[in-house]
């Protein structure tokens, strides 16, 4: 974990909703926070090459080439063509999920029960998959693009037998991830609550978005040093803008 660096003025700020999702463009050289406005939110992230979207984030590279399997400051998320999308900069939680996914409809009823349009109106029970395949829709993407997801604020380990086991109470209010993105990287996410997660109760919580500029990327030294891969996937990403 670590502290974030002086940032200038925000650029932007917006709220996702429990259960809400959105899409936009993170620019070369903008730094993204999503903060946990009220404890125990998962946000589940999808990253694409925003000029050349058939680039996606390569959640099996990610970890294999950094030796981790968690996801925390210092650690950069790849795509498949060997280049940074982004670079987690900061991050007051500790640790990111890489395993879990997303629920679909049919599994949203069966572990949370109808929760149907027309009874609840907006609070209708939402599901991962379809609030992807909305915001990915968006750009010409669809349900062949859909590929593992990352889900922020959640922890999940695993034992000697090779089980997933959910670490509830994970994230607090107040708890941030900062992710830089040294390229042009098309943002995809959804706030939904972690298919592992035991609560019975349909609730997911909130999140806040604030965009900013940084004085220069060498917020990004941490993650350019901690393994020598990550060196070599800046460079790889650099050569696109020569």
């Amino acid at each position: 974990m670590t502290a974030s660096l002086a940032l200038r003025p925000t650029l932007y700020e917006e709220t996702v909703p429990g259960g809400g999702h959105t899409s936009f463009v993170l620019k070369r050289g903008q730094l993204l926070r999503i903060s946990d406005i009220e404890g125990g939110a998962n946000v589940s992230l999808l990253l694409f090459n925003a000029t050349e979207k058939s680039e996606r984030l390569n959640l099996p590279d990610s970890l294999k080439c950094q030796h981790t399997a968690k996801l925390t400051a210092g650690h950069c998320l790849y795509s498949d063509m060997g280049r940074v999308l982004a670079a987690i900069t900061a991050d007051s939680c500790g640790w990111h999920d890489s395993f879990g996914g997303v629920l679909n409809a049919e599994e949203v009823r069966e572990k949370y029960g109808q929760g149907r349009y027309q009874e609840l109106r907006n609070g209708f029970f939402r599901n991962g998959v379809d609030n992807l395949l909305v915001e990915m829709g968006k750009w010409d993407l669809n349900l062949q693009d859909l590929l593992m997801c990352l889900n922020l604020f959640s922890k999940v380990t695993v034992d000697a037998d090779g089980c997933f086991h959910f670490a509830p109470g994970n994230s607090q209010a107040g708890d941030y991830i900062e992710l830089y993105a040294p390229m042009d990287t098309l943002v995809v996410l959804t706030a939904l609550q972690h298919p592992m997660d035991p609560d019975p109760v349909y609730a997911p919580k909130p999140v806040q978005l604030a965009w900013h500029k940084v004085e220069s990327d060498g917020i990004t030294l941490l993650c350019r040093t901690s393994r020598a891969e990550n060196g070599r996937g800046f460079h790889n990403t650099e050569r696109l803008y020569i």
